[in-house]
């Protein structure tokens, strides 16, 4: 084999699918409490762009051990031949529909793949998976016992006395609930099952590490993006004089908060593809305002003119004086003429807004108000948007892919995630974005090296905490 295989074998619902999927990394893994869900071996490769790593197979549960094992003893010459004696077994049952799933789990084996042998830690241990054993250790293949924590109570210590007689490793292992770690820890072990297989497992922990930095700096620039385009959003609307003003402004305000919350489901999507999640289902209130004293400008303006149509001669000016006028009733060449100039940025200093009002284009008033909110400059706000972030990261580089339920955001208890000297650190990264109004790439690689050091840090903190 080119790359190091596993099957994994045991009694029907057990865990088995769980552990492929969270090692695999693979969500697409057939997962119910229902026995019998896995009918037919599939092979679930661990690839990293591309790099095949390591490949699991996933197999039905033993049904008829006990009547397989019996026929391999009465056909056994020797235990010399022991393995010699399964193969035949299969050979000889491939379509008996009795020992169906006994040829499938086998099948693997004797093609060399190393043994994960799966038990529910939180069942007592019955007589029933002795032959089970047995066989497995009849086929001579490197072999490791997972002891799997389904439910609440735990006879992982009863499980490990049986389990020491048939194999040299043996681990408790929660399918739903390892993290990184402790899947690098397992890997580690299926290392010394099988020496020519070492090195090549020695690789895989190396890559998976280094994908694992690489996830994290991918999630801190997704979610720096997103913090800048929060914090530098403007939302305008340039209103006609005889426009209900408080309207337009309760509008835009609207359109300002959901275009704040619209910001954040795609970061969210995008961390959770960068971890192998596609088809996580969230419960997340929307990102609130701290406040409504939003709007940042609202300034006078001209508009529905080019600028070569925007004059600013003597005639106009006395128009203007004279009260309300059509200027289209002067001519085409007063409107571009040559020798008549234009406007770079408004209206000349003497000509006040009350003069533009009365101003009429082609029937259409020419002045009007821009009514302007954001960018954000409420200073707590990053803070919120950051810490729900950093939150949604940390729960989604925790969770295995053998979770299939919502990922509850909502739930989660209510802690700030920056302390006093990282938000000094990130406060001038802030403070300049809301001076800018706008994107700047420097700001977003300052700003998402911040946020990389952040998620480093949680994570010590969360392990030195474990650890005590």
């Amino acid at each position: 084999m080119t790359v190091p295989v596993f099957a994994i074998v045991g009694h029907p619902n057990k865990g088995k699918s769980s552990i492929v999927s969270t090692l695999a990394e693979d969500e697409s893994v057939a997962i119910s409490p229902m026995p019998g869900t896995t009918l037919e071996n599939r092979g679930y490769p661990m690839a990293v762009d591309g790099d095949v790593l390591y490949e699991l197979i996933d197999t039905p549960g033993f049904q008829r051990a006990r009547a397989a094992l019996e026929w391999m003893r009465s056909h056994a010459v020797s235990s010399v031949d022991r393995a010699d004696t399964v193969r035949r077994f299969v050979d000889a049952h491939r379509n008996d529909p009795r020992f169906s799933a006994e040829c499938q789990v086998l099948t693997p084996i004797l093609d060399g793949a190393g043994i994960l042998y799966v038990v529910d830690g939180s069942r007592p241990f019955g007589e029933d998976y002795e032959a089970e054993m047995e066989i497995l250790r009849w086929t001579g293949q490197p072999s490791l016992a997972l002891i799997n924590m389904i439910g609440d109570s735990d006879y992982s210590e009863e499980w490990n006395r049986a389990l020491g007689q048939y194999f040299r490793i043996v681990r408790v292992f929660d399918a739903m609930e390892a993290d990184f770690n402790r899947r690098m820890q397992l890997l580690q072990a299926f290392g010394e099952i099988r020496e020519d297989w070492r090195e090549a497992l020695h690789r895989a922990l190396r890559v998976l590490r280094d994908e694992h930095a690489r996830r994290r700096t991918l999630s801190a620039r997704v979610i720096a993006e997103m913090l800048v385009r929060m914090i530098t959003h403007i939302r305008r609307r340039r209103v006609a004089p005889d426009a209900a003003t408080e309207r337009v402004r309760d509008e835009l305000l609207k359109a300002y908060r959901e275009d704040l919350a619209n910001m954040e489901p795609p970061c969210r999507t995008e961390v959770e593809q960068i971890y192998n999640h596609r088809n996580v289902e969230r419960h997340e209130p929307l990102v609130q305002l701290l406040d409504d004293d939003l709007f940042s400008r609202q300034t006078w303006v001209l508009f529905g003119l080019t600028r070569q149509q925007l004059i600013t001669t003597g005639a106009l000016g006395g128009a203007a004086a004279g009260g309300v006028i059509d200027i289209a009733a002067h001519g085409t060449s007063l409107l571009l003429g040559s020798g008549l100039g234009a406007l770079a940025g408004g209206v000349s200093a003497w000509l006040t807004s009350d003069r533009v009002a009365n101003i009429k284009v082609l029937g259409h008033p020419l002045g009007g108000e821009e009514v302007s909110i954001g960018p954000m400059r409420n200073i707590n706000f990053p803070y919120v948007v950051l810490g729900r972030a950093l939150l949604h990261q940390r729960m989604i580089e925790e969770r295995n892919h053998a979770r299939r339920g919502p990922l509850d955001i909502s739930r989660q208890p209510v802690q700030s995630l920056v302390d006093v000297a990282a938000r000094r650190r990130f406060e001038k990264v802030f403070s300049r974005l809301r001076k800018e109004e706008g994107y700047s790439a420097d700001l977003v690689a300052s700003l998402a090296a911040l946020i990389e050091k952040q998620i480093e840090r949680q994570t010590e903190n969360r392990t030195k905490h474990t650890a005590q």
